[in-house]
């Protein structure tokens, strides 16, 4: 006996039906967290991004509603590379313990997001003492282009979306020769000082906001280059 295949042609328009329901159910993405690191040279907007790394965002939104970050500086300028700060040794004045301070504790590695240009990470102790990799507990730093080099080796865990002039002024006192440095490394010191890190309001792009300034003629060197 042949068995004819049943019509399921009001099953699948059924299916059609509910599409438009279930797309108004389903959440919408949150809203990614922006910071504002208000520099001597200018403003940047850095938005952050728990999906990739949520340990890590948590520690640095934290730190910034602390004021952990504010007179702190970019101690490690490297045109090219990467700039980077959050060392509290760079408050005092000794411009070559910068990049050997932090909060007294490390955050677990959430290796996962590229190094693109403009990638917000977090920098780290090497893997002859730190197999694990676990990342600094403030110390972070902004690729100035794309690193695939460091793939695999440290945490991102967001990405400059505002501020780019302000990197090039900071990055343009690398060629100071009245600043600390070590090899490749500069250290522009207080001429490359964060003022203030806070966060945006929900919502807020930041883009508007955002102030450049002319860099600093100051001969203060305070800070030093990181290993």
């Amino acid at each position: 006996m042949t068995h004819k295949p049943r019509h399921r042609t009001p099953v699948v328009l059924a299916l059609f039906a509910c599409l438009p329901i279930l797309v108004a159910a389903a959440p919408s993405s949150p809203t990614r967290p922006r910071v504002v690191l208000e520099t001597v040279c200018g403003d940047i907007v850095v938005e952050l991004h728990p999906e990739d790394a949520p340990q890590t965002v948590a520690n640095f939104t934290k730190l910034v509603k602390q004021g952990f970050y504010d007179s702190l500086t970019f101690h490690r300028v490297v045109p090219g590379f990467v700039i980077q700060g959050g060392d509290p040794n760079s408050r005092d004045e000794n411009p070559f313990n910068d990049g050997e301070g932090g909060p007294g504790y490390t955050i677990p590695a959430e290796i996962k997001a590229k190094h693109v240009k403009g990638a917000l990470a977090m920098a780290r102790k090497g893997d002859a003492v730190n197999p694990e990799r676990a990342s600094s507990g403030s110390q972070f730093y902004i690729a100035l282009r794309d690193l695939p080099q460091l793939d695999g080796g440290y945490t991102v865990f967001g990405q400059v979306v505002d501020g780019w002039a302000t990197i090039d002024s900071i990055v343009a006192l690398a060629a100071r020769k009245d600043i600390a440095r070590v090899g490749s490394n500069a250290n522009p010191g207080r001429l490359a000082m964060i003022r203030h890190a806070h966060l945006l309001a929900a919502g807020a792009k930041g883009a508007a906001g955002v102030k450049s300034a002319k860099p600093a003629t100051s001969k203060d060197s305070t800070g030093a280059a990181a290993r």
